[in-house]
């Protein structure tokens, strides 16, 4: 049984945890990410839209601050964010833009003169500063005051994620891909590493590192409709979870995005709508300003999405072969905008759909997109429960996106606080030494090769892993979506109790050698369904309707009882999470209110300290 050794082992090797290594290794710690994938395959590259800064360099920026930033995040997140994170975040993100483009990120730049852009679907004249040309642009985004959102066309992920590959193989970092982790090495009280599985040849390995870090992404995939990339199955969460001592953080807070397409579910980016597109709908009528007359289609995820489906309740969608849905309309922005800002939009059309989005309107409805839950960390980045584990990006709940994340924000937080938790990390290396003890690494290593053996001979049942995994989609599609109900919940809390039993019970229908996506599939969906149940149960105790989280029967956010933040941990044997809460903040820079946009009643907290 191979072992290997290193300061700190990055589980993930995207934009969040390549920016964390890059932090370590260039402060002298060794450092090998494992990933799924090859690293620049990593799920960060299908970023669109770009990264919100308050630089305030294009003309529809102009007096934006860190600020105003911050009031729009907390705003979005309808009062879920931790606001000392949110605070630490909004003054880091102009500094961490223009250290990419040092690094060579092309971001868009800025072109002096008078340019026509487009806004709410009309056109208008804006003329840009001098003084300003060349400077990195923006575009705009949803929930937000200014335009902020710095884009590389609408490739920013792929543009970020290249260059910050480059970086990290210029500091040494080591990238071992097609490799999963599948439990972490941990006595109860420290982590020590994790065991890993080769995914070419099934090979177990132990990697012992001094820190851990989790910054796998999100968790997805556990929907069967859903804009994340296949591998996007929550592995890093669910080995967490699978300590039985590291919480999950607001788990009921899924986002769904308001331009899906269809019936691939391939992101189309909210670029489209920041640069002036319209929903539309089996009319052709452009119904946002109905429902938002302030922001129409540039209101919060959460809100667009939640107008996206009354309207079609009200029998206003489209028909069609693959389910009801709306139009996306970019025509109006032309040929040149089309086939160069919005490119891969462009391409996913023609490619995927079979239409040319220049002449036709894009088929869309709402996707589960974003997973605001995760490992829940404190301001520093370390995981509540085990010394010396850490989480950043998609993957942790660190908090800055509460229950609603605002577009551009958490491609930014993956540099952002990739580099705020990776000097905390490099910190706590300088000053921390661990010994390796035997016993639980043998006892990981034993318990990870007794699985694989047991399923491969088929000793635990016969249950179908692919036939559980559509039963777990069923129930979430039900039960979670953009609008959810007691009623529902409580049936698919007893249903994911139900496919926990059949998922303890998977036979193989191949032999489970080698490079075999039968048996990975056959190791991860317990965990799948143990973070299906933390979200169904956690959607279910949580009476309330705060940002992505919109309870039919609770419609009112409630500040009095709810302004908190759930914390999901799983015991050994358990059946459901035990859920627990801590304060969604212990500072109030900017008290509970109206968010501006959405509607909704706010049952108010009527004491101070109460909101605190």
């Amino acid at each position: 049984m191979q072992i290997l050794h290193t300061d700190l082992l990055c589980i993930g090797a995207g934009l969040a945890g390549e920016r964390c290594a890059i932090e370590v290794a260039g402060a002298g710690h060794s450092v090998v990410c494992i990933s799924l994938v090859p690293a620049r395959r990593s799920h960060s590259v299908a970023a669109q839209g770009g990264m919100q800064a308050a630089l305030g360099n294009a003309i529809m920026g102009d007096g934006d601050s860190p600020d105003v930033h911050f009031a729009d995040t907390v705003k979005g997140s309808d009062w879920g964010a931790d606001q000392e994170v949110a605070r630490m975040f909004v003054e880091a993100a102009p500094i961490e833009m223009r250290r990419l483009a040092h690094w060579g990120v092309p971001w868009n730049r800025v072109v002096a003169g008078t340019h026509t852009y487009w806004k709410g679907g009309k056109p208008f004249e804006a003329t840009e500063k001098t003084e300003n040309h060349g400077l990195i642009h923006s575009r705009a985004f949803g929930g937000t005051a200014k335009w902020r959102t710095c884009y590389a066309s609408d490739g920013a992920g792929h543009a970020v994620l290249y260059t910050m590959d480059n970086r990290a193989a210029q500091l040494g970092v080591t990238v071992h891909d097609r490799s999963e982790a599948v439990s972490l090495i941990h006595d109860g009280h420290t982590c020590f590493g994790a065991v890993v599985r080769c995914l070419r040849t099934g090979a177990l390995r132990a990697y012992l590192a001094r820190a851990t870090l989790i910054a796998s992404g999100g968790y997805g995939r556990i929907y069967r409709a859903s804009t994340n990339a296949i591998i996007c199955e929550g592995t890093g969460l669910s080995i967490a979870l699978d300590t039985g001592v590291v919480p999950l953080g607001n788990m009921e807070a899924v986002q769904f995005h308001p331009t899906g397409t269809v019936p691939t579910d391939i992101l189309v980016t909210e670029g489209c709508r920041g640069d002036g597109g319209t929903l539309l709908d089996r009319e052709e009528y452009r119904f946002m300003p109905d429902y938002e007359p302030d922001k129409a289609e540039l209101a919060s995820r959460d809100v667009v999405s939640r107008r996206m489906i009354e309207h079609m309740r009200k029998g206003l969608g489209v028909e069609g072969p693959y389910g009801e849905h709306l139009w996306l309309d970019i025509r109006h922005l032309g040929e040149a905008h089309i086939r160069t800002k919005l490119r891969e939009v462009d391409e996913i059309c023609q490619n995927f759909l079979g239409i040319d989005p220049l002449y036709q309107l894009i088929p869309v409805r709402p996707t589960q997109h974003y997973s605001m839950g995760g490992v829940r960390t404190d301001k520093t980045g370390a995981a509540y429960g085990l010394a010396g584990l850490f989480s950043a990006g998609e993957s942790a709940c660190w908090d800055l996106h509460g229950f609603n994340r605002l577009g551009g924000n958490s491609l930014a937080e993956t540099v952002v606080a990739g580099g705020i938790v990776g000097r905390n990390i490099a910190a706590f290396l300088d000053g921390y030494d661990v010994s390796f003890p035997t016993a639980p690494v043998r006892e990981a290593l034993k318990r990870a090769e007794e699985r694989v053996v047991r399923l491969i001979a088929g000793s635990d049942g016969k249950e179908s892993v692919y036939a559980v995994r559509e039963a777990m989609y069923d129930v979430l599609e039900k039960a979670a979506y953009v609008f959810r109900n007691g009623t529902d919940l409580a049936w698919g809390v007893r249903e994911l109790e139900a496919l926990q039993e059949r998922a303890a019970h998977i036979g193989l229908k191949s032999s489970g050698s080698g490079a075999n996506a039968e048996l990975a599939l056959a190791l991860r969906l317990p965990g799948m369904v143990r973070l299906a149940q933390c979200v169904c149960h956690g959607a279910l105790e949580r009476t309330e309707s705060r940002g992505s989280h919109c309870r039919e029967d609770y419609p009112e956010r409630n500040d009095r009882d709810w302004l908190n933040r759930t914390l999901a941990t799983w015991q050994e044997g358990a059946t459901l999470p035990t859920l627990t809460y801590e304060p969604a903040t212990a500072v109030f820079e900017l008290p509970p209110g109206d968010r501006g946009y959405g509607g909704g009643k706010v049952i108010a907290a009527t004491t101070s300290e109460e909101a605190v």
